[in-house]
């Protein structure tokens, strides 16, 4: 089995959390495409959909669904969305697509935040990955500094922009034992509008896509599902 096998299998698994009738929150990423592909078979049974990115908006628009503004709408049951990697304690590191502070929105909001990812994603210790820090770009260099200091390898992201006209460093070398720790850390250097670590709101249930079909971490979905 493929990644994207895997990737394809973990979404439409994730079908089973849409509540009837709802607003959906959808996240970016190669994961959330195949979920947004997954979505647009049961349009007609959902009310809409949050995008965290203009590149999901543009994708779930040209299934048909209708996306709302997330400051138009009074509560989201559920939000689904990949990740770079996840441990399970559901602490994610996010942000390989450069939407990770509209994502922390979107999540924020959420009663229930499902992430989706295959196999490969799991970790025992975040950190392989780059972390995302996406920075106001007078405060770049600042902020790259801060991030040495703390043992990091900021890298510019060269040639990207942010849907909110931001940059991102990417920080190597990090071995991120502490998620909550660091996440409260980097969210107190000023310049910094957010960064990648999704532990102070980690994911509600993790669903891992493997060989042997998806495995839930974390409480099963609710019944009934809208699968048929």
């Amino acid at each position: 089995m493929s990644q994207d096998d895997k990737k394809r299998a973990v979404a439409h698994a994730a079908l089973d959390w849409v509540v009837p009738g709802s607003i959906v929150g959808v996240g970016t990423g190669s994961t959330a495409n195949h979920f947004i592909d997954a979505l647009a078979t049961m349009k007609d049974r959902i009310a809409g959909a949050v995008s965290s990115s203009l590149a999901s908006e543009r994708r779930l628009l040209a299934h048909g669904i209708r996306v709302f503004d997330l400051n138009d709408i009074t509560e989201l049951p559920v939000y689904i969305d990949g990740a770079d990697e996840a441990n399970d304690r559901l602490h994610l590191l996010k942000g390989g697509g450069g939407a990770l502070t509209r994502e922390k929105i979107v999540a924020a909001v959420a009663t229930t935040f499902v992430c989706v990812a295959d196999d490969s994603k799991r970790v025992d210790v975040l950190g392989a990955f780059p972390l995302p820090v996406e920075v106001i770009p007078m405060a770049r260099a600042y902020v790259a500094r801060r991030l040495v200091a703390l043992g990091g390898r900021p890298v510019l992201r060269e040639g990207f922009v942010t849907d909110n006209g931001n940059v991102i460093l990417d920080v190597h070398d990090l071995r991120i034992t502490d998620p909550v720790g660091l996440e409260t850390v980097l969210d107190h250097i000023t310049g910094v509008v957010t960064n990648g670590l999704f532990a102070l709101r980690r994911a509600d249930v993790l669903l891992v896509g493997g060989v042997g079909g998806v495995e839930t971490i974390g409480p099963h979905p609710p019944a009934p599902s809208l699968i048929t």
